[in-house]
Parts: structure tokens; C-alpha cells; sequence
């Protein structure tokens, strides 16, 4: 469980942070090498989740890790720009990695 929560942790921040990468180049006008810095680290993100336990089919895997990818955008939007999330943000986010929990650890038979 530990390494299958780390790859969800490095996959949000693959996707998180080569996102970021590819919205600076874009919209605030950033060179283009932090562009295609950003596209590589995306391509990296698209390899982690396929790195999950075998038990883990396609629709699970991605269902849980968007509960995990809500909680880490606003945990980078709070330590990189510097946006504290408010209530009803803080609580979806409690909800949602609830949720991406259950889908991905509750036990089958």
C-alpha cells in the first residue's frame, strides 16, 4: 500500500508540476524550453500509474488518483503560489481523497 500511494504521490506531482511548467511557458509567457520540460515530465506522469499493483485496472487506477490529484493542487496552489484553499475547497478535497481511497483500497473478494 505505501509504494502504491508513493506512485500516486509522484504521479500528482508529475502531472502538477508539468502542468505548471507547460501554463508558464503559455500564459505567462516563459521560455519554451520550460514548455517542453514540462511535456517530458507529462510523459513521466503517463508512465507512473501503469507502475500500479496488477489488481489495479485502468478505470481504478485513474478513478483514485483523481481524488489524490485534487488534494495536491490545492496543496501546490497553497506552497508554490501562494493561494490558500478556502472551506468548500478543503472539504471537496477531504471527500474526493476519501472517495479515491475506498475505490482504490477497499478490500475485494
Amino acid at each position: 500500500m505505501l509504494r502504491s500511494l508513493g506512485l500516486f504521490a509522484l504521479a500528482a506531482l508529475a502531472e502538477i508540476g508539468g502542468g505548471y511548467l507547460m501554463w508558464l511557458w503559455l500564459r505567462e509567457g516563459y521560455a519554451l524550453w520550460m514548455g517542453l520540460l514540462g511535456a517530458v515530465i507529462l510523459v513521466g506522469y503517463g508512465i507512473l500509474p501503469t507502475l500500479q499493483p496488477a489488481s489495479f485496472d485502468f478505470a481504478r487506477t485513474y478513478a483514485a488518483y483523481g481524488g489524490l490529484f485534487i488534494v495536491c493542487s490545492l496543496l501546490w496552489g497553497q506552497l508554490i503560489e501562494r493561494r490558500s484553499p478556502d472551506a468548500p475547497s478543503v472539504w471537496g478535497a477531504l471527500l474526493a481523497l476519501i472517495g479515491a481511497l475506498v475505490i482504490a483500497y477497499w478490500p475485494r473478494a
